[in-house]
């Protein structure tokens, strides 16, 4: 029996890194899910490695609200039943300060990296909402007490985070301001649905080893000594292990707040 047996998930950024092995790890440990990635014939491959009967692919742009529609509507269709466990994952970082990074790329990154992670917590956050009972009344009190007492599935929205959303590096930023800002998001919509049963869990993870480095534009050479100095780097299934165990908990229990790093990185 899996930790999330029952759970249905969705995953955008799932083609790569922190993203795929979450959707690897929703897999096994009994959970259906939605991955959303630009990578079409990667999702697909994705799906038919996990099995199309726990997989459904949504591919396009995490930012875009058609697609995030699409997200929110595909788990009902392909399993009977909304999803309870939001990942918003998807996002690009940049290599440099505002002093120095390439400004044509800023619009970009915010984008998608605030704006659609904005959108995506937003449209999560109102689906599960209006799921159930309104909260403070006798109805909604029902439910909840029900939910808790029988151990039925939870409510999460995961945000992804970063370490430089919270301690900012000089050397990124550009992408630290665009975390700085989802962090804030992730905890002030903590704050606005707790009261309705719903939980929002920030994952703050320091350095990770996976292809969002070189996407981002950072001179591996330079960062790679920085791993090595601080090694081992973290893994994307070190992130995933985390996030599993945050949505395993009972309905009544919230770990609001993960950051992790690999146990040599002291900055940021």
């Amino acid at each position: 029996m899996g930790t999330l047996d029952g759970r249905i998930a969705i995953i955008t950024g799932a083609s790569a890194g922190i993203g795929e092995a979450l959707a690897r790890d929703c897999v096994r440990e009994g959970a259906r899910v939605v991955i959303n990635a630009r990578r079409e014939s990667k999702l697909k491959e994705m799906a038919r490695e996990f099995g199309e009967a726990s997989v459904a692919c949504v591919a396009g742009d995490a930012a875009d609200e058609g697609v995030i529609a699409e997200l929110l509507d595909t788990p009902a269709q392909r399993f009977g039943a909304d999803a309870d466990l939001i990942v918003v994952n998807a996002g690009r970082g940049l290599r440099g300060s505002v002093y120095a990074s390439t400004t044509d790329e800023w619009e970009e990154m915010l984008r998608l990296t605030v704006l659609g992670a904005s959108r995506l917590m937003r449209a999560a956050a109102h689906r599960m909402v209006k799921a159930w009972p309104e909260a403070g009344t006798d109805a909604f009190e029902a439910k909840w007490k029900e939910t808790v007492e029988s151990g039925e599935p939870a409510r999460d929205i995961v945000v992804l985070g970063s370490t430089v959303g919270r301690h900012i590096s000089p050397f990124s930023s550009m992408y630290g301001a665009s975390k700085f800002a989802v962090n804030s998001l992730a905890e002030a919509l903590r704050r606005e649905l707790a009261s309705k049963g719903i939980r929002v869990t920030l994952v703050e993870p320091g350095v990770v080893r996976t292809e969002f480095q070189e996407s981002a534009g950072y001179e591996m050479e330079g960062f790679g000594a920085f791993m090595d100095r601080v090694g081992p780097v973290l893994r994307a299934e070190d992130i995933s292990r985390s996030i599993v165990f945050a949505a395993s908990q009972p309905p009544a229990v919230h770990v609001n707040d993960i950051m992790i790093r690999p146990t040599r990185q002291e900055y940021p």
